[in-house]
């Protein structure tokens, strides 16, 4: 380095990086913390911080001399650098840029893996803030250590350099597969990784795997071009002493079912062999990716069917992994009573403002499946099924196997997705287990076979309904076992079988079946350990959404049992309470607005939103529940409407003044945005639930003004909080549209922008096409009531919605939405519209062919039709499909007026061919017979 640093100015420097990872002087930590601040306003401090960081020893009359203190201060000053990098790379001046990306090399080959590790984070850090052309020799010269080109490079460097090139794939796997210069670097770096694999290193094994998997479950061109060699090598790497590398080619394997099934399918025998090989390694990591294999094969749509000949294999495996092991018997065994202990903060991982709910083609609202698999919620929240989390990865195995994706809880999984493949198939396989082990001494072995049959459930339910009326009562009874882990997991397969019970129509039946099974969940609600209480109302939930209706005569004890649990549950428990009101609320609706019950429910939900303070992790859960309850009671809503409208205005007012003062202060938290999403959805169900008088009058002396606030939500940087805001405009426009019209131009002026295609980035596709779906619901439901008002928008909005359904890469849903909010355009603005018809005539028809009915697609079709009557000529070569969709169109269920209006739309259009064409009746002869007869007999022709 040509720079070289002042010694008094490096000493000062390294005692206080020293002094700030002190645990013992806090003192002493402080105040190097404060210096440390101050330095950073020097111009110099990354050429400091980078000459420490790269120093594998301490220079001459530095004061910290001992190698673990400089250790320490090495690791200070990369931590310092990074986060100046991730803050401000842009004002590093180019000559620091240039010392620190001289030093990054060095570290990587430090014999220190640490500092390995540290200089790697620095290395993806610049590449990740400056893009990876910015640092253009980087690749260049982690490949030559990685090669150990001229055998210059010792195993450290070969391992760091390794590890580096595995986080910058992982953070920048799409910046690679693109071309740049007329090159994709993926297309070198792949063979070069694939070469790595052959290292007499380990870990470079290891790591050069990891590097590739980012790319496994992407079709590039690049993965194309070596998959073959890839296979070679993966096969070879199989056998591999190291567990780590076998892990890898474990999820190289299941990344690769998706991405090249035919590749796997002739192997698929070796393939069973060697996955279940590995499944039953000690390893517990890499037994449970082994075991992800057959959720990926089982959930592939072709590749499932391989696996039929091995099911005697593989279910046996299943079954064997999912009794507990004996060190997760140590952590869980053992009666346990803490209904009285508090839950600790460290515990209590609540995720709430989760539906997120979207606006459908219908106008119904469309969130994820309530109900979950249950393998992550047998006693703990966890990850989906199949999903690992990468901070699991680390874990030192002292976790609560409750706690975490495990092997058991995949190979549950994997036997659930087994059933619902084969069938009964699977059913008559575990038979003799389950009479083995579900009066088992061991309750491990109780405990395993109670899951294998819940398991199954789904899959298997006509071939286990006969077994059923002797199963049920035994499950029940053990609802009482001394265990509590056995208890919880009875509570779930009680669950997965109550569909089974409710629908009994048979009076003695639902007795002794149905009515046992609901009252032993409920008792378990009210359980002396607070996971089996967890369990009981998890599983309450999903009864409650399988029985739907079934319940209405059971409401007031449910109800009753429920306000008991609100007395006695702690934290973590109530957010799982939440839930079970806002089931029981959703699947009996109105019926929740009898006083009896109302009357038993609201005081004690009052009282807790009373008592939950407006910044609590509570206020999720508790907004979420409201919003259901709301829709529920309607207008019976009406006497705590006022006060809940009030404060979900203010919570909104103060979480935006929060994140603006965040922007402009660094020493300013950005707030929880779940805050904002869930308050949203509760006004929107707040002005859905009351008369329209009333949520005008609440909209109207709303402090601050309502559609001010909703307009800065429409912009909130979160995709979550606009898909909230975009859904209330619609809703607003639906309920309350006098109290819109005076923000109309300035709520659409926004609302425009947003159907902009080219805004949604690759890494947010998902997230920011829920907001461009209920932005086109919203437009829609905006044009219906606004009419001729929207005129200035509408040439905008007709440009944004063709481009949106003449686009394959939109989902089906989006695509749906815009078509319709085109078509009910056409309803008082078919002269603008006209002209443009033939660009979107045959897409148009497309999409709405697959519409269910609704009045949201009657509406967009007779808008379609004012068009069209405005331009018949110009629709010619659509004119046949346009006909066809006419003809079977299946209105029967809308009501009148909208059924006859759609009615004499469709006719007037058909007159208007018939005088226009020549030979109409012969034209009508090239449509189907079905469709000739449908127009004969329903329009005269």
């Amino acid at each position: 380095m040509s720079w070289q640093p002042n010694q008094e100015s490096l000493g000062t420097l390294a005692t206080c990086l020293r002094d700030s990872l002190s645990g013992f002087n806090k003192t002493a930590q402080k105040q190097a913390e404060i210096m440390l601040t101050q330095a950073k306003a020097s111009p110099d401090i990354n050429n400091y911080l980078a000459f420490i960081f790269s120093s594998a020893t301490p220079a001459p009359g530095t004061p910290v001399q001992q190698p673990t203190e400089w250790h320490v201060v090495r690791s200070a000053a990369a931590i310092m650098l990074k986060n100046n990098i991730k803050s401000n790379l842009k004002g590093i001046p180019e000559s620091s840029l240039q010392l620190i990306k001289l030093a990054i090399p060095l570290g990587i080959q430090d014999t220190n893996s640490q500092i390995r590790s540290f200089a790697g984070n620095l290395a993806t850090e610049i590449v990740r803030c400056g893009g990876l052309y910015s640092w253009p020799e980087l690749l260049e010269v982690l490949l030559k250590m990685i090669g150990n080109e001229g055998n210059q490079y010792s195993n450290e460097a070969q391992e760091g350099a390794m590890a580096a090139m595995s986080k910058i794939c992982e953070d920048n796997t799409k910046v690679l597969e693109r071309e740049q210069n007329g090159q994709r670097p993926l297309n070198i770096l792949l063979p070069k990784f694939i070469e790595a694999t052959k290292s007499p290193l380990p870990k470079v094994r290891a790591l050069a795997l990891k590097a590739i998997n980012e790319f496994t479950p992407r079709k590039s061109q690049a993965m194309l071009n070596v998959i073959d060699t890839l296979l070679q090598h993966l096969f070879y790497l199989s056998e591999d002493k190291y567990p780590d590398v076998r892990r890898e080619v474990c999820r190289a394997f299941v990344r690769l079912v998706e991405t090249r099934p035919d590749k796997l399918l002739p192997h698929i025998g070796g393939l069973v062999d060697y996955i279940l090989t590995q499944q039953k390694s000690d390893d517990e990591e890499l037994a449970t990716e082994a075991a992800e294999f057959w959720l990926a094969v089982g959930e592939h749509d072709n590749l499932w069917q391989a696996l039929d000949p091995y099911l005697g294999k593989i279910i046996p495996v299943l079954l064997e992994c999912m009794v507990y092991s004996p060190e997760d018997i140590a952590l869980l065994g053992g009666a346990s009573d803490d209904e009285d202990e508090e839950d600790r903060e460290e515990d209590i991982k609540p995720k709430f403002a989760k539906k997120n709910l979207k606006r459908g083609a219908a106008g119904a609202e469309e969130g994820e499946s309530q109900e979950d698999n249950g393998y992550e919620k047998m006693a703990e929240e966890g990850l989906e099924e199949g999903e690992i989390d990468d901070e699991d990865e680390d874990d030192d195995g002292d976790e609560n196997p409750d706690e975490k994706w495990t092997l058991r809880k995949c190979s549950a999984a994997a036997l659930d997705v087994f059933a619902g493949d084969f069938g009964g198939k699977v059913f008559h396989s575990i038979l003799p287990y389950l009479q083995t082990n579900l009066k088992h001494e061991d309750w491990p072995r109780r405990e395993a076979a109670v899951l294998a049959l819940g398991a199954v459930a789904d899959g298997c339910m006509g071939v286990v309904v006969p077994h059923l009326p002797e199963l049920v009562p035994y499950l029940i009874s053990l609802l009482e076992d001394p265990e509590p882990v056995v208890r919880i997991i009875t509570c779930w397969t009680l669950s997965r079988y109550s569909s089974w019970a409710a629908s009994l129509t048979d009076g003695a039946q639902k007795q002794s079946y149905f009515e046992p099974l609901m009252e032993g969940i409920l008792r378990r609600m009210l359980d002396k350990n607070k996971k089996v209480q967890e369990a009981g109302a998890s599983a309450m939930a999903t009864l409650e959404e399988k029985a739907g209706k079934q319940l209405e005569p059971y409401c007031g004890p449910i109800i009753q049992q429920f306000v008991l649990c609100f007395s006695k549950y702690k934290d973590k428990n109530r957010w799982v309470l939440y839930d079970c009101v806002q089931t029981l609320a959703e699947h009996i609706g109105p019926v929740l607005a009898r006083p009896e019950l109302a009357g038993q429910l609201m005081p004690t939900i009052i009282d807790r939103w009373q008592r939950v303070p407006d910044q609590s992790r509570e206020m999720f859960p508790l907004l979420e529940c409201l919003s259901y309850i709301a829709m529920a009671l309607g207008d019976a809503f009406t006497p705590y409407a006022e006060p809940i409208f009030n404060r979900c205005v203010n919570i909104i007012h103060q979480n935006l003044e929060q994140s603006m003062h965040a922007k402009t202060n660094a020493n300013f938290d950005q707030p929880d945005k779940d805050f904002l999403v869930t308050s949203l959805d509760l006004l929107s169900a707040i002005i859905q639930a009351l008369d329209n008088a009333k949520a005008a009058e609440l909209v109207t002396r709303s402090q601050p003004a309502f559609f001010e606030l909703l307009s800065f939500c429409m912009e909130d940087p979160s995709d979550e909080v606009q898909q909230s805001a975009y859904a209330l405009v619609g809703d607003c426009s639906k309920y309350v549209p006098e109290q819109l019209r005076p923000f109309i131009h300035k709520i659409f002026t926004i609302l425009v922008k947003k159907l902009d295609l080219d805004d949604i980035l690759d890494e947010e596709i998902d997230s920011s096409f829920s907001v461009v779906n209920n932005a086109c619901w919203s437009a829609g439901e905006v044009a219906m009531q606004f009419k001729e008002e929207m005129a200035p928008f509408v040439p905008e909005l007709l440009r944004r919605f063709v481009e949106i359904i003449s686009n394959p890469g939109v989902p089906g849903g989006v695509v749906e939405n815009a078509a319709i909010a085109l078509g009910r355009l056409g309803l008082f603005h078919a002269a603008i519209i006209a002209p443009h018809l033939p660009k979107f005539a045959h897409e148009f028809l497309t999409v709405m062919d697959e519409v269910d009915t609704s009045e949201e697609k009657a509406t967009a079709f007779r808008g379609f039709c004012n068009v069209v009557a405005q331009n018949p000529q110009s629709i010619e070569n659509v004119l046949l499909a346009f006909f066809s969709s006419i003809a079977r169109y299946q209105d029967l269920k809308l009501r009148n007026p909208i059924k006859q209006e759609l009615h004499e739309a469709f006719l007037s259009v058909l007159k208007i061919y018939q005088q226009l064409i020549p030979g109409f009746v012969d034209f009508l002869n090239k449509l189907p017979p079905q469709d000739q007869q449908a127009l004969k007999t329903t329009y005269g022709l």
